[in-house]
């Protein structure tokens, strides 16, 4: 007894020591973030069922404005050219500080809350990457900010960017390209994850492109030699793909989807067409490997006699780190410390790595100290990355699934719809508020975010990769 007894002594001494580093400001928005907490789970829970994907997002994206409308700041919407993208806004002056919300799914993982495989909807969309958590947290964050501002307790500007079609066009590209970050000084991200920590990784480069072959269709029997097969030069193609992955440099990653390889058995196809992705740890390493893969398509449609044509799509930078930012997230992750879990969601989370083959460890949201940032990260791609060079950002992952689930999958979209994913919402929602008030209050740290990203930055001048015209939405 006396054991247990030193135990809770010793927790409310801590929690004691943890409160008292918070200031008035700090723990306003911990209240805050409370006070709205049942609503911005009810948004989630929402956009979790929705599960709309790229620039389909029309009730996920209205969803996040008009609660945000409904909080007191001015929305703009359908701005640069996307009927899903909107900039919630609220104050006056500087600073001007932003926060990323993204809400769009990815096709064909539907998943009820449970930690067995099962569809919600058979064959629809899911929250695999936790988007649902991530403009709703967001949007937590913001409107804390908001309600000191609107208190007098600080001063300055404060913007939650709704961001659509992360997952396949990338739409914070003409976001940017249309100036939607001019002006303001530091924009604070987050991203639903396995882990809890101050993100200061950064994150491969991508392009995305089209190839089409156009041949001459015929009988695939009768007369094959009047046929130019265009599916001949696709196979010719991707064959020359996966040579060539013999001699790129490990940093790199190339992937392909055919997406029209032809319609029946018995015509020669006269249409063949894939979807083609090149990635790398830096644009610079990215930009040789996909003139050479372009070259490629050229060899292929020669080898089968067709014509070929390669359309862009769209691509994106690797993350601009800022450490300086990333200490800032620490510290405030340190004063939070780590999410605990009750029993049921432990094992909701140990479930789910039995099921997919994981050790049953459970959840993992303990603070570990700030990194160091590595030369070349592996990982996915994100459109943050074209926001960090172009402002000033700060980013933060949080655990919102239990260790090593497979990402883009059932198994994240079944523990966004419960409270392991709302635990992590939340948090990431004082997190950020309480970083970006640090931008508010200290005009020291948000002066050394950026002159640091001002130097890591140097002589690049930014240019998007996209293709000339509006966002690639149906009917444009």
């Amino acid at each position: 007894m006396k054991h247990f007894y030193l135990i809770a002594c010793a927790l409310l001494i801590t929690f004691g020591a943890t409160a008292q580093k918070l200031s008035k400001n700090k723990k306003a928005i911990i209240a805050s973030v409370e006070k709205h907490e049942q609503a911005l789970i009810e948004i989630s829970n929402n956009i979790w069922a929705l599960a709309e994907t790229a620039f389909e997002e029309t009730q996920s994206s209205k969803i996040l404005a008009d609660y945000a409308e409904k909080q007191g700041f001015t929305v703009e919407r359908g701005v640069a050219g996307m009927p899903t993208a909107f900039v919630a806004t609220y104050g006056s002056g500087s600073p001007v500080i932003s926060v990323l919300g993204e809400f769009d799914a990815l096709p064909g993982i539907s998943q009820k809350a449970q930690p067995t495989k099962e569809a919600l909807n058979e064959g629809a969309a899911g929250h695999g990457c936790g988007h649902n958590l991530f403009g709703a947290g967001s949007l937590g964050a913001a409107i804390a900010i908001k309600e000191l501002i609107e208190a007098g307790k600080i001063k300055g500007t404060v913007k939650f960017m709704g961001t659509p079609s992360e997952e396949k066009f990338f739409g914070k590209i003409w976001m940017v390209r249309e100036g939607i970050w001019d002006g303001v000084d530091a924009n604070v991200s987050w991203h639903p994850s396995a882990a809890t920590k101050a993100d200061v990784q950064s994150s491969l480069a991508l392009v995305d492109f089209k190839i089409e072959f156009y041949g001459q269709a015929a009988h695939a029997s009768a007369d094959p030699w009047n046929g130019r097969s265009a599916s001949d030069a696709l196979e010719l193609y991707t064959t020359g793909i996966n040579y060539y992955r013999e001699h790129v440099k490990p940093t790199v990653r190339m992937h392909y989807h055919i997406q029209d390889g032809g319609q029946v058995v018995n015509v020669v196809p006269d249409y063949a067409r894939l979807w083609m992705r090149v990635r790398d740890t830096k644009r610079e390493g990215m930009m040789p490997v996909y003139e050479r893969v372009q070259k490629m398509a050229e060899g292929a449609a020669i080898m089968a006699n067709v014509d070929y044509k390669v359309s862009l799509i769209s691509g994106i930078y690797e993350v601009l780190v800022n450490r300086a930012g990333g200490e800032a997230m620490q510290k405030n992750l340190e004063l939070l410390g780590p999410i605990t879990y009750t029993p049921e969601e432990e094992a909701f989370g140990k479930k789910i790595q039995e099921v997919t083959g994981k050790p049953q460890v459970g959840m993992d949201s303990k603070i570990n100290p700030l990194e160091e940032t590595r030369e070349h990260p592996g990982g996915g791609s994100t459109d943050v990355g074209d926001v960090s060079w172009n402002v000033p950002n700060i980013n933060l992952g949080v655990t919102t699934a239990p260790k090593d689930t497979p990402w883009h999958s059932w198994a994240v979209v079944a523990c966004g719809g419960m409270s392991i994913g709302h635990k992590g919402m939340t948090y990431a929602s004082k997190a950020m508020a309480m970083t970006m008030l640090d931008l508010f209050e200290d005009p020291t740290l948000l002066q050394n975010v950026k002159d640091e990203y001002k130097e890591r930055k140097g002589d690049t001048v930014y240019e998007a990769i996209v293709p000339d015209g509006p966002p690639p939405i149906s009917g444009n």
